[in-house]
Formats: C-alpha cells, structure tokens, sequence
C-alpha cells in the first residue's frame, strides 16, 4: 500500500509506532521497521550515548528506515541532531513542540521532519517551517493529549495543511487505517497497541494488567496537564492527594540525573511552562514525575507506584502479536475494508 507516508519515510506499510518513553527503545523499534512499519526511538528520556547506543542496535538489526523522537527544549538537543545526522536517521519526531531552527537543520541535511500536534493551529504553525508531515493525536490517544477526538482533529488538519497527516488516537485495526485513509490521512501511529506486543519490553505482569482493563482516565496529576493512563489504584491516590512538592523536588532530581538535563535547562523549561499553562511553581516540578512514574510501571514493573499510559483502545486489545503479525494482519484487513468498499 502506498501512500504519500511510504513514499516520505521510506516504510513499506503506512503504520508508525510512536515513541513512548521506556517502551520504544532498540528492540521495540527494530521489531517494527524489520516488519515493514516505522519504528520510532523514544529518546527523550536518553542521555545522548544511550541514544546513540540504540539508533546503532537498531541499524544492526534491520537496514529498513526508522525514526528518533527527542526533546526539542532539552539542553543537548543539537548534540542530539548532529547524532541522528551523523547515523543516517531517516526520520526525526519531537516531544512536545519543535525548534523551528532544529527542522531547519534536519531538512537540510536530508532527516524527515515529523512532529506530532494536537490541535489545527499547531499543525498549521510547524507546516509554515518547512515540516514534512505531521502526526494528529485526537483525546483518545495515551500520554499527554487534548479533548478533541481524532475524527473531528483528523479532517480539521487534513483540510488546514498541504503536508502528509498521520493519523493517532484510537487504531488498532486494519478498519482504522482504512477510515484514517478515507479521511486523507497517509496512515496510522499506535502506541498502545505497539505496546501490548510481544516484542515490547514491558514486564509481563504489567501487560497482563493493561489487557485485563478497559478502564482510562485524563488526569492533571500526575504534572500538571492533562495525562490519559490506565485507572490503577495508584492513580486514584494521586487524584486524592494534594501536590506534594518534596516528592516533586526529589523526581525533579532523578529525572535530571536519568535524562542528562541541567538544572538551568530544567527551570527554563519550568518558566515556558508556567507562562503556557498558568501552574504554580509546584506542578511544574510535578512534572518531572512523568518519566520517573512511568519508570517505575514500565521498567521496573511497580504499577503500584506508577503510571501506566494508555489510550482508549485498551479496552479491545486482547492478545500480544509480535509487530510483524501485528502489521501484517493490520494491513490484510484495511486492504479486505478498502476492496470491499470498491464494490460497493
């Protein structure tokens, strides 16, 4: 199947895993690309060489294109260009929003630019950078996430920008890449759905509590603004709890220490936050929770002392594919939808 995706990013099938942190490392990605999909390293809470160490197990493993997603407002975020430029990454994605003089760099040196947007306003703002495509999550996507649903969001930025649009934020499917087609989308990103495979690195007491929910909820307390994860008994607690600011100050520390920022880059990105969002000083400390909960379920396998992110589309997940059978059986059913359609 191809699409304007396939033709940009060099896939064999329109289908993205997104880079979800502790998820999408080397093994994760590699799966994907080797499968015909682009795979995508969740780099953003890597030092640089664990970065490096990835991009070059994943070219071991497979020659079939695959991308990097890192932090735009990190401190080492050029380093962290010349590295993708210098290893021949073809695609690059960014948490949270780009640098306009970071696509800049990419472009020209060949990188595929992909950001990922929540609202028309975004996509249309990095579209007049110069970005080769974007990526749409609607509210029913994991991790940070707006209210609107993808089949409102996906059409508003098809029709806005003259770039390829992903759609993300509910498929699992071949139904779903065949109605994101239908709508102008060039394909699909999943995350949850890349996680509940068996080539995830999730523990396995952790995927078998994913499969065995249907039950999400959006909250802001886990940093501040809005955050879809599994509904878990921790969670709950954090919704009953006050912020607490030491907890906030000590994950602040060990996401420092874990992910190479300095504590300059770290206030700065606190004083952008605190103008965007309107948070008092402690949500935004509250933020460095994210990497570090999401550590403690995705790593080291403590649900009960972390967060789980997952969209909507838990609740009809019930097995663990590898990523081949995964895309494979993804791409027999959209092709089955869209011949059947033609028959009509």
């Amino acid at each position: 199947m191809r699409t304007a995706l396939t033709d940009l990013a060099g896939c064999r099938h329109p289908i993205v895993q997104t880079g979800m942190g502790y998820v999408a490392g080397a093994r994760l990605a590699a799966a994907t690309s080797r499968a015909g999909g682009l795979g995508v390293i969740a780099a953003a809470t890597m030092p640089v060489d664990q970065m490096t160490a990835a991009i070059r197990a994943v070219k071991e493993r497979t020659d079939a294109p695959f991308g990097v997603n890192i932090r735009s407002d990190a401190d080492d975020a050029a380093e962290r260009v010349d590295v993708m430029i210098r290893e021949g990454v073809r695609v690059a994605s960014f948490a949270l929003a780009p640098r306009r003089d970071l696509i800049s760099r990419l472009r020209d040196a060949g990188v595929v630019t992909i950001p990922s947007v929540g609202a028309r306003r975004h996509a249309e703002k990095v579209a007049a950078w110069g970005v080769d495509a974007v990526i749409v999550q609607g509210g029913e996507g994991g991790g940070h996430t707006g209210a609107i649903p993808t089949t409102l969001l996906l059409p508003q930025v098809v029709d806005a920008v003259d770039i390829p649009v992903v759609a993300a934020g509910g498929f699992f499917d071949g139904r779903g890449l065949a109605a994101a087609l239908a709508y102008g989308a060039a394909g699909i990103a999943m995350g949850t759905r890349f996680l509940l495979t068996s080539d995830s690195p999730v523990p396995d007491e952790v995927k078998k509590l994913y499969l065995g929910t249907a039950d999400t909820l959006v909250t802001t307390r886990v940093d501040g603004v809005p955050h879809r994860v599994l509904r878990t008994p921790f969670v709950e607690s954090l919704e009953r709890s006050r912020l607490r600011l030491l907890r906030a100050v000590l994950n602040a520390a060990r996401f420092r220490r874990l992910s190479g920022m300095s504590w300059a880059g770290m206030l700065r990105e606190g004083r952008r936050m605190r103008r965007g969002r309107d948070l008092g000083w402690a949500q935004v400390l509250q933020a460095a929770n994210t990497p570090m909960l999401l550590k403690a379920a995705m790593v080291d396998g403590r649900a009960d002392l972390g967060v789980l992110a997952s969209g909507q589309v838990v609740g009809v997940i019930d097995d663990l594919p590898t990523c081949a059978e995964l895309i494979d059986r993804i791409m027999a059913e959209a092709t089955a939808v869209l011949n059947g359609l033609a028959r009509l």
